[in-house]
């Protein structure tokens, strides 16, 4: 059985990241990560967080059916 094209090889994401007042003279680091070509998002304060939304997402996307045409 060719399971060659069962999972991408790959994974593509964008992170933002943005400084935000969260209080006069108080400032926090705030992200978003959305997979592509998907689209799921999801947001952060921590950079621990960030590794921990990856690896979560990555997981998901395994588990979900392969639904992306062969290159």
């Amino acid at each position: 059985m060719d399971t060659s094209h069962a999972h991408p090889r790959y994974h593509l994401f964008t992170v933002r990241v943005w400084e935000e007042e969260i209080e006069a003279g108080q400032t926090e680091w705030r992200g978003k990560v959305q997979l592509l070509p998907g689209g799921e998002v999801r947001y952060f304060r921590e950079w621990t967080t960030l590794a921990l939304l990856l690896l979560t997402m990555l997981a998901d996307a395994k588990a979900e059916p392969d639904t992306q045409q062969p290159e």
